[in-house]
């Protein structure tokens, strides 16, 4: 596998997004449903993965201070546009009472799919008749449509059978992210050309411009911003409520833009915003902070390519893994360090689960981070956990191996378990 695939994954897996990235993905479904129909819609079907539900019922729509599908549904009616992809909703603060009308004035079913896909989402829209209609369905990736349909005419089809399960996506990206190891993603980060590697500076840059939104604005539970009001507040507390802050903002509702990791927004501001600062504190030079964040951002992306894109799983397990190998990194640790440290991370937070995208994400966060400082710390005095504790292997690619078969197989009951709570919690 050379670096020029690694950096296709990498491309590939970081994406900037406004909002949480489920809601932005139906609301993305329903926008081309309602392109390809090309009337006015009187009706919205939706059948959607029970991943997609949990993660979709209690998170902040962009600009509108409402949470939930419908109105983001709603807003893929009045003013989506399927060519902004994860940004579609981007302008919905201009347009949220048209929303909200449109909401008051229509119907929407939103309903399971019986489907082995975690991420599956199938959006069909009426028209006044409810005799012509238009379908399109995304699986696999938020972005990957796999059928447009017009009144009975399949535009676009794709076979989802066909697609990478193990990778999680699609073709030939899959089959690479299935040859990715722990030491092709540190050779990777710490060898390749810098300039091939320099556009993941941007990536913590605009990420940084969440942080500064969330401990100034009115988002969630104020969690990043209590937490830098601490009296004991030292490094290591100051970088976490800062990610915390930018968290706050994302599941608030805010609508500034973020890069996200595979799929995930708060993955994507975890693996960068700690890292970036944690460089800045340490005098670190631009490219040693550069290779930080590359190493951050894949060693995230290949540990949840084993876990699944979406999982009982938190995605703070995988995202706090690539913070703590880029903080050995930053401390100047050898791999080997990186090693103890990923190996201490998966004894400690393995298990954490995902029930949605909502306000309290951040104190996750907060969680993942604290055990990242804690393994690294571990770890840079050559302590790491015993290769006989628990889940816990001698050998690194095993120990990832197993957080991964507990994320993809372990907890496929729990996740139903975690729905059926949390929809008879409404």
């Amino acid at each position: 596998m050379d670096f020029t695939q690694i950096s296709k994954i990498l491309h590939q897996n970081i994406a900037i997004a406004v909002g949480c990235t489920e809601p932005v993905a139906v609301a993305l479904a329903v926008t081309k449903a309602k392109e390809t129909l090309n009337l006015p819609v009187e009706k919205v079907e939706l059948w959607l993965s029970r991943n997609i539900i949990k993660n979709a019922m209690g998170v902040g729509i962009p600009g509108t201070d409402m949470i939930g599908l419908p109105i983001a549904v709603a807003l893929g009616i009045v003013c989506g546009d399927s060519r902004q992809e994860l940004q579609v909703l981007a302008n919905a603060r201009l347009h949220v009472e048209e929303a909200k009308q449109w909401l008051e004035e229509h119907k929407i079913e939103i309903n399971l799919k019986n489907t082995n896909e975690k991420l599956y989402i199938e959006a069909v829209c009426f028209d006044k008749t409810e005799t012509k209609y238009a379908k399109a369905i995304i699986s696999k990736q938020h972005t990957n449509f796999v059928l447009i349909e017009k009144n009975g005419e399949k535009l676009v089809e794709k076979n989802i059978s066909s697609v990478q399960n193990e990778g999680e996506n699609e073709g030939q990206q899959g089959l690479l992210l299935q040859e990715l190891n722990a030491r092709l993603v540190y050779d990777y980060a710490t060898t390749a050309s810098i300039e091939d590697l320099q556009w993941i500076l941007d990536t913590a840059k605009v990420n940084e411009a969440m942080v500064d939104e969330g401990l100034h604005g009115n988002y969630g539970l104020h969690s990043g911003l209590l937490l830098s009001k601490d009296s004991g507040l030292n490094l290591r507390k100051k970088i976490i409520a800062h990610t915390c802050a930018a968290s706050d903002a994302r599941m608030g509702g805010a609508t500034l833009p973020i890069y996200s990791n595979f799929g995930s927004g708060n993955q994507g501001i975890t693996c960068t915003i700690p890292v970036y600062e944690f460089g800045l504190e340490l005098n670190c030079s631009e490219e040693k902070i550069i290779r930080a964040l590359i190493l951050s951002n894949l060693m995230s992306i290949y540990i949840k390519s084993r876990i699944g894109r979406l999982s009982a799983l938190c995605g703070i397990v995988n995202a706090s893994i690539g913070v703590t190998s880029a903080i050995v990194y930053l401390e100047n640790g050898s791999f080997e360090q990186i090693c103890f440290a990923i190996r201490n991370m998966i004894n400690t937070i393995t298990g954490m689960i995902c029930d949605g995208a909502k306000p309290s994400c951040a104190l996750k966060i907060s969680t993942g981070l604290n055990a990242a400082f804690d393994s690294e710390l571990l770890a840079m005095h050559n302590v790491v956990v015993d290769e006989t504790d628990g889940i816990a292997s001698k050998y690194i690619e095993k120990a990832i191996e197993n957080i991964g078969k507990i994320g993809r197989y372990g907890m496929d009951e729990t996740d139903e378990l975690i729905l059926d709570i949390m929809t008879h919690n409404q």
